[in-house]
C-alpha cells in the first residue's frame, strides 16, 4: 500500500470513529503519541498509573468500575464498561479518552481525586496503546 493512499485511508477512518462517536468524543483534540519506541506497561504507564489511578483502580481498594490498572492483564480485560484499550488504537481507547478528559462525566482522575494527567503522560499512553499495549 503507498504512503498516500495510507494516508487518506487513515483520515477516512478517523473522520468514522469521530462520526460514530456522534460528538461524544473529539479525538482531535487529544495530544499526540509521544514519539519514544519499546513503551511498555511495567517500565512507563504502572508508574503513571500509581501515581494517578490506583487509588480507586487497584487491588489495595475497592475496585471503581471493577477496573484494575495495576496489573497488565487487569488493565488490558477492563471492566464493567469493556474493555478501555484496543491496541493499536490509542484514539479509540476509552482510557485514552478519560485521561485526556475528553468526556466531562468519565473525567479520570475526577477533580476531587487527583490532578489530570499532563499531555506528555496521556502521550505516553497513546504511544504504548499504539505500540500494542505490550
Amino acid at each position: 500500500m503507498n504512503k498516500k493512499f495510507a494516508a487518506i485511508t487513515a483520515a477516512v477512518a478517523g473522520f468514522a470513529l469521530m462520526a460514530s462517536a456522534a460528538g461524544k468524543v473529539d479525538v482531535s483534540k487529544l495530544p499526540p503519541a509521544a514519539t519514544k519506541s519499546g513503551v511498555t506497561y511495567d517500565k512507563d504507564i504502572k508508574p503513571i498509573f500509581q501515581a494517578s489511578c490506583f487509588k480507586c483502580h487497584s487491588e489495595k481498594e475497592k475496585v471503581k468500575g471493577k477496573l484494575r490498572l495495576d496489573t497488565l492483564a487487569g488493565t488490558l480485560k477492563g471492566g464493567e464498561n469493556g474493555k478501555c484499550v484496543i491496541p493499536g488504537k490509542s484514539a479509540e481507547s476509552t482510557l485514552v479518552h478519560s485521561v485526556a478528559r475528553l468526556v466531562e462525566d468519565d473525567a479520570m482522575p475526577p477533580a476531587d481525586k487527583g490532578k489530570p494527567l499532563t499531555k506528555e503522560q496521556i502521550g505516553l499512553i497513546r504511544a504504548w496503546i499504539d505500540q500494542g499495549a505490550k
